[in-house]
């Protein structure tokens, strides 16, 4: 189950285990490129060839948010969600 925190962040299973603020302000240059500040690079631990993968909301018709998240930790949330699925599937 999924519940909002008082921040409305997700938490998992109802536990207050995430967090979500405002980390900085970035800005896209004339080539569409953004660099994510060392302070922050260093707290997630992204390194140089990392995968990160976009998520983004859309209101309206208009992209309104957008989220980064690493690769790996997008594939685990994809295998907890279809793992169970997946099962029911091939012992139905």
């Amino acid at each position: 189950m999924v519940k909002k925190d008082k921040n409305g962040c997700l938490a998992a299973g109802g536990k207050n285990t995430s967090s979500c603020k405002v980390e900085s302000l970035i800005s896209i240059d004339e080539r569409g490129q953004m660099v994510l500040p060392k302070e922050l690079r260093d707290k997630a631990k992204i390194q140089p060839g990392d995968k990160l993968a976009i998520i983004s909301w859309e209101r309206e018709g208009e992209i309104c948010c957008m989220a980064l998240i690493k690769s790996e930790y997008l594939a685990e949330r994809v295998k907890d969600f279809l793992g169970p699925v997946m099962k029911n599937m091939f012992t139905s």
